[in-house]
């Protein structure tokens, strides 16, 4: 489906993210895990083309997607949902989602994907009328991957969505990820929680310093001595 090859991300001269290779398929559940200041959200940006790749190649089902304008990253099926939400908190909650399906295709199914939004967020049928802003920090994140779902995306992108949440609200959100892949949406992930981004993924990555230094399934690297000794206190 999504494959980043060989990909480097640059602030002015200096890399962000240095020869990065990482794969998402068809329903995969993938996470990318790793320190402050690793490069995760640049990472997980240039995905969404919100950075340019300075090397290496985009490529979702063999075509190269860097050569596509910004939004066209959209119509490809891609959706964002953004580190600290980015919900325009002075509109309601019913015009935040709206605004996820501008998409000619979304508009057209705009009121059954509202209904099935509704459906993964209950509490959000309740204040659909009131602003954004006088959400809860958890409401509002369940806003923002509302708001993504409503563009029907193949793939839907998450950067620390735990970030900020109480325990029992990652959980929750956690609980909802897993669902919204079982429903057949490609789901990759940029979490710090490492124990529990594990727990969730088919496939993970480790980002550190730009680099990916480790891949494989959550079991291969929880017996990675690095990754016991600096992610998961063992």
């Amino acid at each position: 489906m999504l494959e980043l090859a060989g990909a480097t991300v640059t602030y002015g001269a200096a890399p962000a993210v240095s020869e990065a290779s990482l794969r998402v398929e068809e329903r995969d559940l993938v996470v990318v895990v790793g320190p402050n200041g690793a490069g995760k959200t640049t990472l997980i940006n240039a995905m969404a083309g919100l950075h340019p790749l300075a090397a290496g190649t985009l490529r979702l089902d063999g075509r190269d997607l860097a050569r596509l304008p910004r939004h066209r990253y959209c119509d490809e099926g891609i959706a964002l949902v953004p580190e600290g939400r980015r919900l325009f908190t002075g509109m309601t909650v019913r015009e935040n989602l709206e605004l996820g399906s501008y998409r000619a295709a979304a508009k057209a199914q705009r009121a059954r994907t509202l209904e099935r939004v509704l459906g993964t967020f209950p509490v959000l049928r309740e204040k659909l009328e009131l602003p954004a802003g006088t959400l809860s920090g958890g409401q509002q994140q369940m806003l923002a991957i509302g708001r993504a779902l409503m563009a029907l995306p193949r793939l839907l992108l998450l950067d620390e969505p735990s970030l900020g949440l109480a325990p029992a609200i990652v959980h929750e959100m956690f609980r909802v990820i897993r669902e919204i892949n079982a429903g057949g949406v490609a789901v990759l992930l940029v979490e710090q929680n490492v124990a529990m981004a594990l727990a969730l993924a088919r496939r993970a990555y480790v980002l550190e310093e730009g680099r990916i230094v480790a891949q494989g399934t959550p079991a291969e690297l929880r017996g990675h001595p690095h990754i016991e000794r600096a992610y998961l206190g063992h």
